[in-house]
């Protein structure tokens, strides 16, 4: 998750000084399209905040004015989760991102049954019929 302010460039800048940005490379052809993510490498050239956007590179662009108030607002949504839940889906996230999809599946369902089986699991199930706010225990 990523939130930049409008005015905010990406760059991978070692072309312009005769050393390929190899290991930060790595990280944006994973996270951007080839395209872009050769441009950004081979020319040396930053790219804007709506283009880091546009490539997925970020999550989302504020006028720079915004941008803690933003952050904040983001905070503020995450901090009121169940706190074993996000550690359990971050885990999951990351693992599952260098297995193949078959695995990442089987994963997936072991984390669903473990999630649904923890004291949290079970709070959100009952506090959703219930129709109230959830209770988290954390665990």
């Amino acid at each position: 998750m990523v939130v930049c302010s409008d005015t905010s460039k990406f760059s991978t800048p070692g072309a312009n000084f005769g050393i390929f940005c190899s290991t930060p490379g790595i990280a944006v052809g994973r996270c951007v399209p080839k395209s872009r993510a050769t441009y950004m490498l081979f020319t040396g050239e930053p790219i804007t905040a709506q283009e880091a956007y546009e490539s997925g590179l970020v999550t989302k662009v504020v006028p720079a004015s915004e941008l803690d108030n933003e952050v904040n607002k983001i905070i503020e949504k995450i901090k009121h989760k169940s706190r074993s839940v996000i550690a359990l889906g971050k885990e999951f996230y990351y693992k599952q991102i260098d297995l193949s999809l078959m695995e990442a599946y089987k994963l997936g369902e072991d984390i669903m049954v473990k999630n649904i089986n923890s004291n949290d699991g079970q709070e959100g199930i009952k506090s959703f019929v219930e129709k109230r706010k959830a209770i988290w225990s954390h665990e």
